[in-house]
């Protein structure tokens, strides 16, 4: 077997091996379970995209949430309240809206929740999203984390709207640091001034018309985040890992599964994607090229000469949510 060439330090079987065996990747098979439960045909409406849109008159609500992981609430509950609300503001983001306000919900012990809902402040400041209402319960034990959010879409960004010739562009912010402890790079100290501004960059471009679908990058890392987005319609994508963005100094196997502060993919017709890149650096923001969404259903990694297959959706799956039915 030839050995084969490394991309940005790696070799494609590496960085394969470690998105399809990491548990942010791995671990999302459950979500399957939902559809014994719920209609899931129609991800725009919910469930299955970043968030659910509700018609109410003219326009598209959107709505979400999010759980927060209990050993990072445990680890850092100043950071997981910043997460929560992080979480949800880019999960409206990602469906094309503006966020307009956060919920939360916060049991365990007074000490604890206190810290939670510290940083779910200073976070909601950073975005100009105000906390809207929640519940808390002090007890003592674990603490559970969660947040859900509120916002308006002026046109709609969805896994529905992925098509075989898009384009795949990748936006973010790349000044921060990688934490140790959690696979989260941090942009916080760099980004907080500016926030506000940058989560609501998509709905500029969902209102221009500029891209069809988005996602943002989350738990599942850069990678295993494109798959999620693919995986509605089956499609597969080739991406050239040359052309990913990434951080100074970063480990680029940390960087393929971590989540970033700020970071989303986005597919669009070839005849718009220099209209929703210039949006983006007009905002002093990354958005660049790496890719082509296709029918054959298999995500393929490229870089230095060299080819390798992510997944294949005729096999593979992350939530298992979609039936072939529905594709």
């Amino acid at each position: 077997m030839r050995a084969r060439a490394e991309v940005r330090g790696y070799s494609l079987d590496e960085i394969v091996e470690t998105v399809r065996h990491y548990a942010g990747v791995s671990g999302k098979g459950p979500i399957a379970a939902i559809g014994a439960l719920i209609d899931v045909s129609d991800p725009i409406h919910g469930p299955g995209d970043d968030g659910a849109i509700v018609e109410v008159g003219d326009h598209h609500v959107v709505v979400c949430g999010e759980a927060l992981s209990p050993p990072f609430v445990e680890a850092d509950p100043y950071g997981a309240g910043i997460a929560a609300v992080l979480a949800n503001v880019n999960d409206v983001a990602a469906m094309g809206g503006i966020p307009l306000g956060i919920v939360n919900t916060l049991v365990g012990p007074a000490e604890v929740t206190a810290e939670v809902m510290r940083g779910m402040v200073d976070a909601s400041k950073m975005y100009d999203v105000p906390i809207v209402g929640g519940h808390l319960t002090e007890r003592p034990g674990d603490t559970s984390v969660s947040a859900f959010a509120v916002g308006e879409a002026p046109g709609v960004l969805s896994m529905a709207h992925v098509a075989e010739g898009q384009t795949i562009l990748f936006a973010c912010f790349l000044d921060g640091e990688m934490r140790t402890d959690f696979p989260f790079f941090r942009s916080i100290d760099q980004q907080a001034h500016r926030f506000a501004n940058d989560v609501r960059v998509l709905a500029e471009v969902s209102k221009a018309g500029a891209a069809a679908s988005a996602k943002d990058v989350s738990m599942a890392g850069p990678l295993g985040s494109l798959a999620m987005l693919l995986e509605f319609k089956a499609l597969g994508a080739d991406i050239d890992l040359e052309l990913l963005p990434v951080p100074e100094n970063t480990d680029f196997l940390q960087w393929s599964i971590c989540f970033p502060s700020y970071a989303f993919w986005l597919t669009c017709e070839p005849n718009t994607v220099e209209a929703c890149r210039t949006i983006f650096h007009d905002a002093d923001l990354h958005c660049e090229v790496v890719g082509t969404v296709t029918t054959d259903s298999i995500i393929r990694l490229s870089g230095g000469g060299d080819q390798l297959d992510l997944l294949d959706f005729r096999s593979d799956s992350i939530t298992g949510l979609w039936a072939s039915d529905v594709r």
